[in-house]
């Protein structure tokens, strides 16, 4: 009688295998789209742009802030300090003309505020208080009520509250210590709307995009999504920095929802080849779009190093003859760059290929400012140079 030998059962390793292998095609092509995105980098038109009419406005004011520990303005030197302290009694029913005053607790400032788009009557604006006189802190103090004008001279808003200031300072006999700036402060929502801008969205038939960097093709291409998502031509590029857009049939009486969609839309801005350059500082910016034909750079200074090191000669001990002189040493070095050489920047080149080629030379941002003024005499930057 023969043993039989049971078949052992097959390992089950495809399916095991397929699921791998979709997991590893899955990242793969999350991967690929994560590079697709980066490489064409895009931003909504509410980023790159703004409607016309939706602005805010500046307001100003001048007004009086009392209450202050012997940091306010010196009536003696600041006279619109005085008469305006004079006006505000006389105001209130109380008459101090006759009066010599010597306070130092109130101060004149400046009170500014920013009025938003459709600020309704009785909406809170945060203000900022800055001295105007010689005032030496406002911390403490209060700021009496005072209105707020636009550009048109109408009031707008009246502010009150007490002053917030981010720095302190104080002082002795023998020193002093001041942190921050104690002459302005803020007081939040220390304003209240009196007067509405009137402008109404609902009458409108058109609408304008106001781009915040004017440019042809962006300018296309945010008309070009309007298009594709009306399904109609109803957008054009106007100039370089307008985009109009006439009402469809589908947003009649609806501006707010077609604002709210054309800004939800995504485009991808383009920029003109710029460097911007800030002598003051050394500041550099280089935009992503500047090239340079091939050129040849040497870059190399001058330096003439001078060291003073006297030296005093003495006479021996106990000597009745000589005397004490200085010995002048003087020791010079010349640094002429002999050592730098021609470096050779091919054209076409990348951003991040131009920075190490410049990097290379081994030079500062402020010969890098010269170097790049000079290819750009020479004709081989392709790109507006901006000085700050």
């Amino acid at each position: 009688m023969t043993a039989r030998c049971m078949p052992l059962a097959p390992l089950r390793f495809a399916p095991i295998i397929d699921r791998l292998w979709f997991v590893a095609i899955h990242a793969l092509m999350f991967v690929l789209l994560l590079a697709a995105s980066s490489a064409h980098a895009s931003s909504r038109v509410k980023d790159v742009a703004a409607f016309e009419g939706v602005r805010a406005n500046m307001l100003v004011g001048y007004g009086l802030v009392t209450g202050l520990q012997g940091t306010g303005d010196d009536l003696k030197e600041t006279g619109a300090t005085k008469n305006s302290l004079l006006g505000m009694l006389e105001r209130l029913g109380i008459n101090s003309r006759d009066d010599v005053l010597q306070t130092d607790n109130v101060a004149a400032v400046l009170v500014t505020a920013t009025l938003p788009a459709f600020a309704r009557q009785g909406s809170k604006l945060d203000i900022t208080v800055s001295s105007l006189g010689n005032a030496k802190s406002l911390s403490g103090g209060t700021l009496a009520v005072t209105p707020l004008m636009g550009a048109d001279g109408e009031v707008y808003a009246a502010a009150q509250g007490n002053v917030q200031i981010g720095g302190f300072s104080a002082q002795g006999q023998g020193a002093s210590v001041t942190r921050g700036v104690t002459t302005s402060g803020r007081i939040p929502a220390g304003a209240v709307v009196e007067r509405e801008i009137d402008f109404s969205l609902a009458n409108m038939t058109s609408l304008k995009v106001a781009l915040h960097n004017p440019d042809l093709t962006t300018a296309r291409r945010v008309s070009d999504a309007v298009n594709a998502l009306l399904g109609t031509t109803a957008s054009a590029a106007i100039d370089p920095g307008t985009v109009l857009i006439n009402l469809p049939q589908g947003y009649k009486g609806t501006m707010v929802n077609l604002m709210t969609d054309v800004e939800q839309l995504r485009v991808e801005p383009d920029s003109p080849a710029k460097v911007i350059i800030d002598e003051r500082t050394g500041v550099i910016v280089i935009g992503d779009e500047v090239r340079i034909s091939t050129v040849a750079i040497a870059q190399g200074n001058l330096t003439i190093r001078v060291t003073e090191t006297p030296q005093v000669s003495q006479p021996a001990p106990f000597s009745e003859t000589g005397t004490t002189t200085v010995v002048p040493r003087t020791d010079i070095q010349v640094d002429d760059g002999a050592e730098k050489r021609l470096a050779v920047v091919n054209g076409g080149v990348s951003l991040q290929e131009l920075v190490n080629g410049l990097n290379a030379l081994g030079i500062g941002p402020r010969d890098m400012i010269s170097i790049l003024q000079a290819i750009k005499a020479a004709g081989a930057l392709q790109a507006d140079i901006e000085v700050m």
